[in-house]
């Protein structure tokens, strides 16, 4: 288990810099989705963030892996990280509020340390972190609200479509561990959105029809957006901040993106959260800074 890090001023700064970029993301996207279809949305974010990073591979001049089964690795990573929570998270967009979205999207530290601790035992629960987990799911169910858990309309539905996505992340960290560790960032990130974007382009031929490229300005803004900057640059930024901060500290980044999210939702699409919304996160809140903060320590 890894000693708690202590955050460097540089170490703050990349950690804020990556909730910003995150946060704004989810405002990207919805912008997006206004004129084009969720599984296209997905496609335009995984191609051409891959596309960047393979040409940074190349001017950086890296191993490019040559054995099937990394390449087999590559693919089933971009299912788990990329295909499956992008594509649950966009379709539930639609219907989600952007900043509730981002609130939901905080639980996959709660499901990447339960996960974690399922397959690795340098990753068992302590009792804080049990504390942690329990609060963050409490969190989660006040956020959505029983009622709406109960409801199964189509915004419950949504939110939890939402959910299932943040389980797919945390699935994604444990494979990418145990079969991609050894790879620099670059060239992971690389394989994995390649990986996906072989995924997506059938699937979106067969769901939304060949993409239209006759979009609207702020369309190919927000698509540049959330795939060049907040899949492609911030995928080799989180890789900076982990190494400056640690994975324990690294956990701070989900409360930062819900506020920013919130924000953005609010000034530039007129959204609200009703009251029960912030309550979860608060709680989701506590729960992940105690998450964040327990190392191996019961």
């Amino acid at each position: 288990m890894e000693n708690q890090k202590t955050l460097s001023a540089r170490a703050w700064f990349e950690l804020v810099l990556l909730g910003l970029i995150w946060g704004a993301s989810f405002l990207a996207i919805r912008i997006a989705l206004d004129t084009i279809p969720a599984v296209t949305s997905v496609f335009h974010r995984v191609f051409w963030a891959a596309l960047a990073l393979w040409c940074l591979v190349l001017i950086q001049r890296k191993k490019v892996p040559q054995s099937p089964r990394i390449w087999a690795a590559f693919l089933v990573m971009g299912l788990l990280n990329n295909v499956i929570p992008f594509t649950l998270m966009a379709w539930g967009q639609l219907h989600v509020s952007t900043g509730l979205t981002s609130i939901l999207n905080a639980a996959t530290a709660v499901f990447g340390v339960l996960l974690a601790a399922t397959f690795f035992q340098d990753e068992r629960l302590t009792k804080r972190r049990v504390l942690g987990v329990g609060l963050g799911f409490f969190g989660v169910i006040v956020a959505i609200g029983l009622r709406n858990l109960l409801a199964f309309d189509l915004q419950s539905t949504a939110q939890l479509a939402i959910l299932a996505g943040t389980v797919s992340y945390g699935l994604a960290a444990v494979w990418g561990r145990l079969h991609l560790a050894k790879l620099s960032p670059q060239v992971a990130a690389a394989g994995m959105l390649t990986g996906s974007a072989i995924f997506m382009f059938p699937t979106m031929l067969v769901a939304d029809g060949p993409p239209s490229l006759y979009l609207p300005v702020e369309t190919w803004l927000a698509i540049a957006y959330y795939a060049l900057i907040a899949t492609a640059g911030a995928y080799l930024l989180y890789y900076r901040v982990l190494a400056l901060a640690g994975s324990g500290n690294l956990l701070l980044v989900t409360l930062i993106i819900p506020p920013v999210a919130i924000l953005l939702g609010a000034f530039v699409r007129n959204e609200a959260l009703p009251p029960n919304a912030f309550l979860g996160f608060g709680i989701l809140a506590a729960g992940l800074l105690i998450i964040s903060r327990s190392g191996g320590r019961d």
